[in-house]
């Protein structure tokens, strides 16, 4: 069994969220962590951790990242990190995988599926062996006890329940 390390010079998470019911707001993650103990590239027989500071989050507006970071939201302070195990991967064909494990957000573990597609193996300048992978998904926050909403006077209300996310990770072989 071999472990890919996630190369964080070439990976990012991110996230969407329809805003007001006529938008979406995208953020994303800076300070994230993926292993995968596999035999292979290919995902079918392996172990995936996900490890995301919750703390890192980050939407390009100050004051929101702060409410998201707050108790209201993630609450940071408390719950620092957003974690996904995986406990079931499924080929769905030669280069897509579901991804089916336990999420845990803000101390909540619920079930959760994810895609992941396989984007190749291919060797550095400099002899190290990479793997690349789009993975995407999506939940309902407030499932995780993410909660916090305001209605609108037009109807609906400001923040969706829906969060999407899409993640494109490269990998690095240990040696």
């Amino acid at each position: 069994m071999a472990t890919w390390n996630l190369d964080k010079a070439h990976s990012e998470l991110e996230f969407k969220v329809k805003h007001m019911m006529i938008s979406n707001v995208k953020g994303q993650f800076q300070d994230f962590d993926v292993t995968v103990d596999s035999s292979s590239a290919d995902l079918s027989q392996a172990q995936v951790n996900v490890e995301i500071k919750t703390n890192s989050v980050t939407t390009k507006n100050e004051p929101r990242d702060q409410h998201l970071r707050g108790e209201e939201f993630f609450n940071s302070s408390t719950f620092p990190d957003i974690t996904f195990k995986s406990t079931e991967i499924s080929k769905i064909d030669e280069h897509e995988f579901s991804l089916l494990g336990d999420l845990t957000i803000k101390g909540v573990t619920k079930p959760a599926v994810f895609t992941a597609a396989f984007g190749g193996v291919a060797k550095d300048p400099w002899g190290n062996q990479k793997a690349g992978y789009s993975v995407y998904g999506k939940i309902n926050r407030q499932d995780f006890g993410l909660t916090w909403n305001a209605a609108l006077e037009t109807g609906g209300v400001m923040v969706s329940e829906e969060v999407k996310f899409h993640a494109d990770v490269q990998f690095v072989l240990a040696q």
